[in-house]
């Protein structure tokens, strides 16, 4: 039975760490783009706490946890902070690099949309409940993000446009996984395939159709 408990514990830590790990990414992806629309810092902090929070109460607000777990659990906000400042801080170095940004972006967005999927899973949500869940939690703090640096939002245009798809892939992976596994092992398959997806678009390989209408269709 101890053995149990531990692990039960330690399975509940390491989700924390993964959902804080999330919210780090995101703050981070936040602020650079506070830093590119030249805000100034209260603007960054602010812009980079939404875009890592934002996700999550979305979240918990349509699985019906109220309030949202960032505000029961300061742990996460204290994480949003430190990743905007570290976007501020660092942020002209980090802007130079494609990649770097990327990177972020892509692990919250994998991160979010798995613990996402979880939170529906628990709330017994059936499996498009779950998927839309999953993928509202990791687009949404980016949807508000674009909003309020006056941007449509990026996942309406994007060239490399498996994004909001991938999360909602990688929803449905861990709804796929969760009566099989382990619900940490359902939630690191999903971010996986999140993650896979966004490489695969990212080369140019598998993109979603875009709809060009000819001169005549745009009078």
């Amino acid at each position: 039975m101890n053995d149990t408990l531990l692990s039960t514990v330690t399975l509940e830590e390491g989700l924390h760490w993964l959902d804080l790990i999330g919210v780090l990414a995101f703050a981070m992806s936040g602020a650079l783009l506070g830093v590119r629309k030249r805000f100034d810092l209260f603007g960054v902090l602010v812009l980079g706490c939404v875009t890592a929070v934002g996700g999550g109460a979305i979240r918990d607000t349509l699985t019906g946890q109220t309030p949202p777990l960032f505000l029961r659990d300061e742990s996460y906000l204290w994480a949003a902070l430190f990743g905007a400042a570290l976007g501020f801080g660092f942020g002209e170095r980090l802007a130079r690099i494609e990649r770097t940004m990327s990177f972020f972006d892509t692990a919250g967005l994998a991160l979010f949309a798995a613990s996402g999927a979880i939170g529906a899973i628990n709330f017994g949500l059936g499996p498009l409940g779950v998927i839309f869940a999953g993928m509202l939690s990791g687009v949404g703090g980016g949807i508000i993000r674009d909003l309020i640096a006056n941007e449509v939002p990026e996942i309406m245009y994007r060239r490399d446009n498996l994004y909001a798809t991938a999360a909602a892939a990688g929803a449905g992976v861990v709804w796929l996984l969760y009566p099989h596994t382990t619900t940490f092992r359902a939630q690191l398959g999903g971010a996986l395939m999140v993650v896979a997806l966004r490489w695969i678009s990212r080369r140019g390989w598998v993109n979603l159709p875009v709809r060009r209408l000819h001169q005549s269709e745009q009078k």
